[in-house]
C-alpha cells in the first residue's frame, strides 16, 4: 500500500491469481506478449503458484512476479487508471502484515509501519488478518510479528527510500504498536476475530477500543475478489 507519502518506492510489479493453475497460464500469456514487444524475460525463480522474472530491454529492467494468493478478500477489486484492477488498499495492507510474518524483509517492515501510522493500526490489521488466514489467531500472529524489526541501517540500503529513516524512531513505534496489538488480542471479542470495524460516524475503519460504539463489522469472503462492472465500464 504505497502512495506519494510512503517512505519508499516499489521496484517491482506483482500480479496475483486465486488459483495456482492461473498463475502459470497468466505467465505464459504475458511472456509471449512481452517477447513479441521486443522485451527480454529472464526467469529467476519458478515454482508452483509463483514465478519471478526480470523484464528488460537495453539497460533497463523491472522485476515482475506472478503469484498465487487467497481468494478471501474484504473488498472487491478496484479499478485503477494505470494498471487496471487492483486490490483494495486495506486488503493490500493486511496482506503486507501476513507477508511480514512469513518473511523478514525490511520493505515489509517499513510498509507495515507506514500503514499503521497513516491508515489502520497494527492491532486492527492483525485482528483482520486472521480472517484471511484462519491458521493464525490474533495472539499467535502478534507474537510472530514480535520476532521482526531487528534491522540495521545497511538492511535498508537496497530500498528506494524517498527520505532517510530513523532506526531508533522506527523501533519505538514498532514496540508501541506491538503492545497495542497484544492488548487488542486479549481484550477484543474473540468471536469477532478476523473482521474489520467500520465507524459510520467517522467514515473510516477503526479499532474497537472501549468507548467506540455503533461499529459495523466487515468479514472477508470469496465474493470480495470479484469486481462489479456496470454498463459503460
Amino acid at each position: 500500500m504505497l502512495d506519494a507519502q510512503s517512505p519508499r518506492m516499489s521496484d517491482d510489479l506483482d500480479y496475483f491469481h486465486d488459483e495456482e493453475a492461473l498463475v502459470a497460464q497468466a505467465y505464459d500469456l504475458d511472456r509471449r506478449v512481452l517477447i513479441e514487444a521486443g522485451l527480454l524475460v529472464t526467469v529467476s525463480l519458478s515454482q508452483p503458484g509463483f514465478l519471478r522474472a526480470v523484464v528488460s530491454r537495453g539497460g533497463d529492467g523491472t522485476k515482475v512476479e506472478w503469484a498465487h494468493d487467497s481468494a478471501w478478500r474484504f473488498f472487491p477489486a478496484e479499478l485503477d487508471p494505470v494498471v487496471g484492477y487492483r486490490l483494495h488498499s486495506l486488503d493490500l495492507a493486511i496482506n503486507k502484515v501476513l507477508a511480514l510474518v512469513g518473511r523478514d524483509e525490511p520493505r515489509d517492515f517499513l510498509d507495515t509501519l507506514y500503514v499503521h501510522e497513516r491508515y489502520l493500526s497494527l492491532a486492527g490489521l492483525c485482528w483482520a488478518a486472521v480472517g484471511k488466514d484462519p491458521g493464525f489467531n490474533p495472539v499467535l500472529l502478534v507474537e510472530l510479528l514480535a520476532r521482526k524489526g531487528r534491522y540495521r541501517e545497511e538492511d535498508f540500503a537496497a530500498l528506494q527510500l524517498v527520505r532517510p529513516i530513523d532506526l531508533q524512531a522506527l523501533k519505538r513505534t514498532w514496540l508501541a504498536a506491538l503492545e497495542d496489538a497484544r492488548r487488542a488480542a486479549a481484550e477484543w471479542p474473540a468471536d469477532e476475530a478476523g473482521v474489520l470495524y467500520f465507524d459510520p460516524a467517522a467514515g473510516k475503519f477503526v479499532c474497537p477500543w472501549h468507548g467506540v460504539a455503533g461499529l459495523e463489522l466487515r468479514r472477508p469472503n470469496r465474493g470480495g475478489i470479484i469486481p462489479q462492472v456496470g454498463e459503460g465500464d
